[in-house]
């Protein structure tokens, strides 16, 4: 009779513990937050300091609810309060695109893969287009370069520290036009989350009688990201 008691409490024991085991759940992967946030009613408050006048311009981008097919992409839409006109972006894996113009260069659009987010230091892609530049007769091929300079690292823009950024460097090259007078100087910081924090563009152009020089500062000064 003692060995008969003594076996239920054991029994009861191996059966509790098999029940905790079939209740335990394995909790769900965090999934880092992305370089871009594409959720409708985010919106981005930027500062631009045209580094040749001096001159500061306040402007907003703001996440629509529409999306718009490009080349066979599905491109999200924002808004810019300064251009009045729409931006386009898109990712796929740990490419980044946005379809714009390339500014002085001409008003040609073009899809530009301007990040790799788990590219390692120094990695570079490039890409090529043809354009068409204000005054040449034939267009004029150019090869975008763009070289990551740092991952992981921290940058406090307008106050705000932010961490997990990337830095990457570009630059505009044509087989045409000398490297002399055709000088560019892209740096491009990316938050996890926030996308875009700063941003220097310079460009010196003196081709064929065409000048153009630009010298563009932009920094988040803050940001609703929904």
């Amino acid at each position: 009779m003692r060995m008969k008691t003594l076996k239920l409490p054991i029994f009861a024991l191996i059966l509790a513990s098999v029940a905790c085991n079939k209740n335990t759940t394995t909790p769900d992967p965090v999934v880092p937050d992305k370089y871009m946030s594409f959720s409708s009613g985010s919106s981005w408050n930027y500062r631009q300091l045209n580094n040749l006048t001096s001159v500061t311009t306040n402007y907003v981008v703001s996440s629509t609810t529409r999306d718009s097919i490009i080349n066979g992409k599905t491109y999200h839409v924002f808004t810019n309060s300064n251009t009045g006109g729409n931006e386009y972006y898109y990712t796929t894996g740990n490419d980044y695109f946005t379809y714009r113009l390339l500014g002085a260069l001409g008003n040609a659009a073009v899809e530009d893969n301007y990040l790799k987010d788990n590219a390692p230091v120094n990695f570079s892609w490039s890409q090529a287009y043809n354009i068409s530049v204000p005054g040449v007769p034939f267009a004029v091929p150019v090869t975008v370069t763009y070289t990551i300079k740092e991952t992981g690292i921290s940058r406090t823009v307008n106050g705000i520290a932010y961490t997990d950024v990337i830095h990457s460097s570009g630059v505009i090259t044509s087989a045409l036009v000398p490297s002399a007078s055709l000088v560019t100087d892209i740096q491009n910081y990316f938050a996890r989350k926030y996308g875009m924090i700063e941003t220097r563009n310079k460009l010196s152009l003196n081709f064929m009688g065409i000048t153009q020089n630009v010298d563009n500062t932009n920094t988040l000064v803050s940001a609703v990201i929904k």
